[in-house]
């Protein structure tokens, strides 16, 4: 069987207080998981080694990404967060999210070199795109389709479009694995996760209440 990527992106939320409820909540709700499931959370900054160590204390295959990277290697770069510092928490990182082009203005030079940041320093990426054409850089570990209108309205894309664009961007990109986001939750995440081009969800809004991230790790 191949392997499933099931990702929590939390966002901007959450507290080290509410991190480590949400983890004992998942911890006393959490079943036997598959070999070929690989959970990763990704928090954001301030909660990420609150969340690794907890993960190791709780025992739980779980892995850890950051939700964004510095453009820049260390330096004179105010308030930036770069790869080196990161992967001494995270082994994932998330670069190209529709919220950072939206919010942040984050062009395809500055998203290509947070890519090439994270790859210098080892860690995978999930590059999130939206329209299946775009481009996607070759050093980039996965893409993730997240088609606008599927994020946050409860409307996510038909299983048979998702696999679809799936096969579209893997023959386009050459890239092994591509995830889908957009509205996933445990009533849908089998029907995404059955289709032969979906390697994984990408998991948002339903991925803060610990008892349905649960379910959607069970159910995937």
């Amino acid at each position: 069987m191949k392997p499933l990527f099931l990702v929590a992106n939390w966002k901007s939320n959450k507290t080290i207080a509410e991190a480590r409820d949400w983890l004992k909540t998942l911890k006393e709700n959490f079943g036997n998981i598959s070999q070929k499931k690989q959970v990763v959370v990704c928090p954001s900054y301030t909660i990420l080694s609150d969340l690794k160590q907890l993960i190791s204390e709780y025992g739980l295959p779980f892995k850890i990404g950051a939700q964004d990277i510095s453009p820049f290697s260390e330096g004179e770069y105010t308030g930036a967060i770069n790869g080196q510092q990161i992967k001494d928490l995270a082994d994932f990182v998330i670069v190209g999210h529709s919220e950072r082009r939206k919010h942040f203005g984050e062009n395809l030079q500055v998203l290509n070199e947070k890519t090439l940041r994270a790859k210098e320093n080892n860690l995978e990426t999930f590059y999130c795109i939206s329209e299946k054409e775009e481009d996607v850089p070759q050093e980039a570990s996965f893409v993730v389709y997240e088609p606008l209108f599927a994020i946050g309205s409860g409307n996510p894309d038909t299983f048979e479009s998702a696999d679809h664009v799936a096969r579209f961007i893997k023959d386009k990109s050459k890239l092994r694995c591509v995830l889908y986001g957009g509205s996933v939750n445990s009533q849908n995440v089998n029907s995404f996760t059955s289709m032969s081009n979906i390697d994984g969800v990408f998991v948002g809004k339903a991925s803060l209440d610990p008892l349905e991230f649960a379910k959607i790790i069970e159910l995937a």
